[in-house]
């Protein structure tokens, strides 16, 4: 089994009870606030390695840097890792599009990641509230007006809608 399956068991599977699935996310959260302070410190740097070397290298457990590789997977340049069939010997690279990272923490209402100070740095705060605002009104969803009866039709023949097209309906 690619450890991405089991990392996505353990995390939002049966096998831990609501303490121990808390106890899991409150410790993944701290873990990934720290990996993603160091990755926005120098942004441009490509990072790359096995999910081993990563994990060694920030300090984690394989298991916990393969939700952090599913997590960032979508805010690549140009790319995506493997995930699916990841293993820990599979040859990994992060290299981050700074305005999709920052949208994607957004959508994820990860506020303790998009509010990091490294932002300041990366996007101007201006740019920050633009895309902020794009995510935002991305998932809001709005129904056209409605035609009232009495209402010049919209085929623009010039009749009323009940007169018009709306005769039939």
């Amino acid at each position: 089994m690619a450890i991405l399956q089991t990392w996505r068991d353990l995390a939002y599977g049966e096998g831990l009870n609501d303490k121990e699935r808390e106890n899991l996310w409150t410790g993944y959260f701290t873990i990934e606030k720290g990996i993603y302070e160091q990755i926005l410190s120098n942004p441009t740097q490509v990072i790359t390695g096995t999910v081993k070397e990563l994990a060694e290298r920030y300090g984690t457990e394989v298991l916990i840097m393969t939700g952090f590789l599913d997590g960032i997977n979508e805010s690549l340049k140009g790319y995506e890792n493997p995930i699916d069939t990841m293993e820990e010997d599979t040859q990994v690279r992060i290299e981050i599009d700074p305005e999709k990272l920052y949208y994607n923490m957004v959508e994820a209402k990860a506020n303790w990641l998009y509010e990091l100070p490294q932002w300041n740095d990366i996007l101007p705060e201006e740019r920050r509230k633009e895309l902020y605002k794009e995510q935002k009104a991305s998932g809001t969803v709005r129904k056209p007006r409605k035609v009232g009866r009495n209402d010049p039709c919209p085929c623009g023949s010039g009749k009323k809608y009940k007169k018009c097209c709306g005769k039939n309906a």
